[in-house]
């Protein structure tokens, strides 16, 4: 799948217009500054947002390469999810990029932020939104390890 990035109309769900979700899954490198843009509102007393980046171990053991693949559908499901979320907190704008491709340790492979009127919510929603997407989003992970085993793990 080639990267995708979405923020076209589409009606509102739980007073979340499209222009106010911004989902991606791209090939390209992610921008936390990117993400915090799409949901900084004068109404959202509290941004959450989750940055999750490669690391060099996994289970105790180094990690020498690693690589995401997804679904042709995982970019409608990722904003059905953040949709969800939008629906169950009251999102002011909320945000969703996940990367695919070989990425190296330290990079950012996904980045969720959620814009809400307090902390305790807009921290809340984006731990939701980061667990579902994980869970539901049809999204791949193949990582190898120094020893050369090689690891599929589903990320949805």
């Amino acid at each position: 799948m080639t990267g995708q990035h979405e923020q076209t109309p589409a009606p509102a769900v739980g007073g979340v217009a499209d222009a106010e979700c911004l989902v991606g899954v791209r090939e390209t490198p992610l921008s936390v500054d990117e993400c915090l843009a799409a949901v900084t509102r004068p109404s959202a007393g509290g941004i959450g947002i989750f940055v999750g980046v490669v690391r060099a171990t996994d289970h105790n053991r180094p990690v020498v390469d690693l690589e995401y693949s997804a679904h042709p559908g995982a970019l409608a499901k990722l904003r059905e999810v953040a949709l969800q979320v939008a629906a169950a907190y009251p999102v002011a704008a909320i945000a969703a990029v996940h990367r695919i491709g070989r990425l190296d340790i330290g990079d950012v492979a996904v980045i969720v932020a959620v814009a809400c009127p307090h902390r305790g919510e807009a921290m809340d929603a984006a731990r939701r939104l980061i667990d579902d997407l994980k869970a539901t989003v049809p999204i791949w992970k193949r990582q190898t390890y120094a020893d050369g085993e090689i690891e599929w793990v589903g990320c949805g």
